[in-house]
């Protein structure tokens, strides 16, 4: 159980004890919180209950949290308590507790912050899916690291998670790609036929021709006016696939589902079958010659196209026999979409359409985040020549390494544009915030690696020594990784995972290695100290490996 959760029980037995005692009059109980204050001088927690039962208990909130006060239980956790107006009831922890705590942290090792709050939860995320039809861009590098790290922190907190790719191999892009990659592939056999207008420009069509036709020459030529060959179109997406495996490979992202849209309208055909579960629920109308979903019935402003008048679905029907198979199919109890914000238009018709198939649309959670501006020198980096119109996410990643580029990308919310600083991420310098974070892990490992020269460990140690107020405020800082994760995995909001970094780095470097000396003639208070060197090179590593970050020994 988290340290806040401990404390707002306690306070909680303290609220029903000063009831049971007549203390306070029986009154419905609001639920028990408690939270870190923003100035550290009103404690460590702080509790508003006596707030909240003012209008139902009434008199003074300062008299009701005293009065609190005075029945919570003592506990080995709790150092003081303090009611503070106009009514707070404010909890400090015990320094012997919290020393207490490098051991335990110690103890728990890689598992140090994780805990069980999403235990028998079954969560989809989904992350990245850009189409088959080009490379990666930067934007979706921001998608595939906030992905991965929302998946890292609820696995962590419990969730049985499962990370997938949806590849867009069927529909209008992929015949506008086969289009276009058999122009190009027929330039190179000397016929001169242009690109269709809508086609892929970009440099990287050339040499995706150039490629089939080195190892399979003219075997998709087929006579002048003839249309591309399927075959030709399915071989240059699978290339593509291939390279965008590569590349988010390179940016060391992992992923446990590859799913084919393609499949949805194979054999035995999903797609059919949720057309005709929403015909049967009475959401589709034909007009104009097409099949229309009426997401009007459930809220939206018009209708949304399903099937054209051509008899070609829309992308927004295979979206929703996709997210039919999620739930319905695969039975996942949440599913996390992860989209660019200019699919922000298609999130309430995708809740509609979940809610349309008998689903409840709260258990699709759909996440946006916006553009990713590179920047070198001030200015904002040209475009790439051999992409066409977009920034690759490959040249990045070569350019100033993976970790800089995961760092960077979860450092601000994922609802906030961000500025990509190339010299900054490539800086060694305090300004450059991972390189900062990645020195602290390395100082403190170097200080482990010198106390073990001279024959010095953390083993048997004795924490009770640790009452240095740097001591303390590191092991303070240390603590609030439990709640950090909750945080995440409750809000999706992983720039909490860098913030948290540096301000653990910080108090390392800033508060405890400018005013304590670890290595002293005092072997014993020199393997205390090392023991809570040790458990802060623990928790450093675990939040950069949640990030996708190394953590070095050595710079």
């Amino acid at each position: 159980m988290m340290i806040r959760d401990e404390l707002a029980q306690l306070v909680e037995q303290g609220v029903r004890a000063a009831m049971a005692q007549g203390d306070l009059p029986e009154v419905p109980l609001p639920e028990v919180t408690v939270e870190r204050p923003r100035q550290p001088e009103h404690g460590d927690y702080a509790s508003n209950i006596a707030l909240k039962l003012q209008r139902a208990v009434g008199g003074n909130p300062l008299a009701i949290a005293e009065k609190i006060v005075a029945r919570t239980p003592s506990s080995p956790m709790i150092g003081s308590v303090e009611v503070a107006r106009p009514g707070f009831i404010n909890l400090r922890l015990s320094d012997a507790w919290l020393a207490q705590q490098v051991d335990e942290i110690l103890a728990r090792g890689e598992t140090f912050a994780d805990s069980s709050v999403g235990a028998g939860l079954r969560v989809q995320v989904e992350f990245v899916s850009a189409n088959p039809t080009g490379p990666l861009t930067v934007g979706n590098g921001r998608g595939a690291v906030i992905g991965t790290a929302l998946a890292a922190v609820l696995e962590a907190t419990g969730h049985s998670v499962e990370r997938e790719y949806y590849v867009n191999d069927a529909g209008t892009q992929v015949e506008t790609f086969t289009q276009t990659l058999y122009a190009r592939y027929q330039q190179l056999f000397g016929r001169h036929v242009d690109i269709p207008p809508d086609g892929y420009p970009g440099e990287y069509m050339v040499d995706l021709a150039r490629r089939i036709r080195d190892e399979y020459g003219d075997r998709f030529l087929r006579p002048p006016g003839e249309p591309a060959p399927d075959e030709l179109g399915r071989l240059g997406i699978d290339l593509m696939l291939d390279s965008i495996k590569a590349d988010l490979a390179l940016l060391g992202v992992r992923y446990d589902v590859w799913f084919r849209e393609r499949s949805l309208y194979e054999q035995d055909s999903l797609y059919e079958r949720v057309m005709a579960l929403l015909r049967e629920r009475g959401y589709i109308t034909e007009k104009e010659g097409a099949v229309w979903f009426t997401s009007s019935e459930l809220g939206e402003d018009k209708d949304n196209v399903l099937v054209r008048s051509t008899g070609a679905p829309t992308y927004f029907a295979s979206d929703i026999a996709y997210h039919y198979h999620k739930f319905a199919v695969r039975g996942f109890d949440r599913v996390i979409d992860i989209w660019g914000a200019d699919h922000h238009g298609h999130v309430p018709r995708m809740k509609a359409a979940v809610q349309a198939l008998g689903i409840a649309p709260e258990r699709l959670t759909i996440l946006l985040y916006q553009l990713v501006t590179v920047r070198r020198g001030g200015e904002v980096v040209r475009l790439s020549k051999r992409a066409g119109d977009i920034i690759l996410l490959r040249d990045l990643v070569e350019e100033v390494g993976v970790d800089a580029c995961r760092f960077f990308f979860l450092q601000r919310s994922p609802d906030s544009t961000l500025d990509f600083d190339i010299d900054l991420a490539k800086s060694q310098s305090e300004k450059n915030p991972v390189y900062y974070v990645q020195y602290a892990h390395a100082r403190i490992a170097g200080i482990l690696r010198t106390a073990a020269e001279r024959g010095l460990t953390p083993e048997g140690g004795d924490v009770s020594l640790l009452r240095h107020p740097a001591e303390l405020t590191l092991i303070r800082k240390m603590l609030q990784l439990p709640e950090l994760l909750d945080l995440v995995a409750r809000t999706l909001e992983p720039h909490h995972l860098p913030y948290y970094a540096m301000d653990l780095a910080t108090t390392f470097n800033s508060d405890f290695y400018r005013d304590v000396r670890v290595i002293s003639e005092d072997q014993a208070l020199t393997r205390a100290r090392l023991k809570l060197v040790a458990a802060a090179r623990l928790v450093l590593a675990r939040t950069l490996h949640l990030m996708g970050v190394s953590a070095p020994d050595r710079m």
